[in-house]
């Protein structure tokens, strides 16, 4: 979804936590905004699939620890289907064990339960937009620390059509640069890094930034510091 799609409403939001409190919160938070409309409220991965389902959201703000189905599977579900719904993972960074595979599951970033709500606010609105709300240096917190860790079936990904400029490209996007700081490097233009991102979203069948740190350490462009 493109910003000029949203543009002509309001962002739709399904809500999936276990903690009615917190889902309360959030809801009485976006009343006030007339941009963001909380269109469902789930309290397992199944109901939030099902909800995502026959409500069509933009946004799923996903938990992902709930009883059941948790929001590992559902993200996966929900990013597979025909919705085409994003997902944001809501979850402590310091504590969660799972961020990354819920990244790899198809979900556009992740939220932390204890920064603001006008942060978790405006992250919404970013992944309504069709980008990853990770800032670069939360990016690299958060692969240094999952990617390190061992998977025992990585999925291939197919690179022989990736230029030796695009590499660069994808090597400094898994190093959590933007596109300012991607232009910079490689001094080119802000224009001619978006192209580059966006063939590599293209080429590697990539959702999102996200997608493309985590492919680039599958790849083993970049590596965790030791």
């Amino acid at each position: 979804m493109t910003a000029d799609e949203t543009a002509g409403g309001p962002v739709r939001v399904v809500l999936a936590d276990d903690q009615p409190l917190i889902r309360s919160g959030l809801r009485v938070l976006m009343a006030d905004h007339p941009d963001l409309d909380v269109v469902g409220e789930a309290g397992t991965g199944a109901q939030a699939v099902r909800l995502v389902r026959e409500l069509r959201p933009d946004v799923v703000v996903m938990d992902i620890r709930m009883p059941g189905m948790d929001g590992i599977e559902a993200t996966g579900l929900i990013t597979a289907g025909p919705e085409s719904a994003r997902v944001v993972v809501l979850t402590t960074f310091d504590d969660d064990e799972y961020v990354y595979a819920a990244l790899r599951a198809g979900a556009s970033g992740f939220l932390i339960k204890d920064m603001s709500l006008e942060g978790i606010l405006s992250a919404i609105r970013v992944v309504a937009a069709g980008e990853a709300l990770i800032a670069p240096s939360v990016t690299r917190r958060l692969i240094e620390e999952f990617a390190a860790r061992p998977d025992p079936a990585p999925p291939a990904r197919a690179v022989a059509g990736i230029t030796g400029r695009e590499r660069e490209v994808l090597v400094l996007v898994g190093r959590g640069m933007s596109n300012s700081e991607i232009a910079e490097r490689l001094v080119i233009s802000v224009a001619t890094a978006k192209a580059h991102v966006a063939r590599l979203f293209s080429k590697l069948e990539a959702r999102d930034r996200v997608q493309l740190v985590i492919i680039a350490y599958e790849m083993g462009l970049v590596a965790p510091p030791r």
